[in-house]
């Protein structure tokens, strides 16, 4: 019976593996680097359709090869148009800069209110919120499996979107996205509603 335990705990890797007691001390020391491929140059005076022999083909190894990525821009831009034409009387076009532009947040976006009877209107809320659009969550009516399923959705929505929720009243919150401001004067007509925004 012990034995059963015992293979059981190893199966399922909670117990002492001695498989792993035996294993080759040369497994730690690290791998040699194949010498890169010498490449064959071709003279400054030979023809377009000249070339110069190559080393001999080598066989691709297992391990592979790694080459870094150019980190530096290239010297020359390439033609937006090709053709015999292309560029000829213009300057060549600068290289641009990245530029990171804020999206301006949307001061006066009206929330929209979702009373749900089912958890299926869940994705409304969803819906409206991707949309960088506030959603009010009205609860007041639903059950108590309903409300907490509701709420669970919404904070992990919330909370994978970025954005934030506030309880309001009770059983109701509402769920602002990251880019959008609930202006104070929408806060004043909900709370003129009955919610405290």
């Amino acid at each position: 019976m012990a034995t059963m335990w015992r293979k059981a705990m190893i199966y399922l890797g909670l117990g002492p593996d001695e498989e792993y007691d035996d294993y080759d001390p040369g497994y730690d020391d690290p791998v040699p680097e194949p010498a890169p491929p010498a490449r064959a140059r071709v003279p400054a005076n030979a023809g377009a359709g000249s070339y110069a022999p190559s080393a001999p083909a080598e066989e691709p190894s297992a391990i592979g090869t790694v080459r870094p990525f150019r980190s530096e821009p290239r010297s020359e831009p390439v033609p937006a148009v090709a053709g015999p034409m292309a560029g000829a009387g213009q300057a060549p076009p600068r290289p641009r800069s990245p530029v990171v532009r804020p999206i301006p947040a949307a001061a006066n976006a009206k929330p929209h209110v979702v009373v749900p009877t089912s958890f299926n209107q869940a994705q409304e809320v969803a819906d409206k919120f991707k949309g960088s659009q506030p959603v009010i969550v009205n609860l007041q009516a639903a059950d108590r499996d309903l409300a907490r399923r509701v709420i669970d959705f919404a904070s992990g929505l919330c909370y994978g979107l970025g954005g934030q929720m506030e309880k309001v009243a009770h059983q109701v919150y509402l769920l602002t996205p990251s880019n959008v401001e609930v202006s104070a004067e929408e806060r004043r007509r909900l709370h003129e509603r009955g919610y405290d925004a």
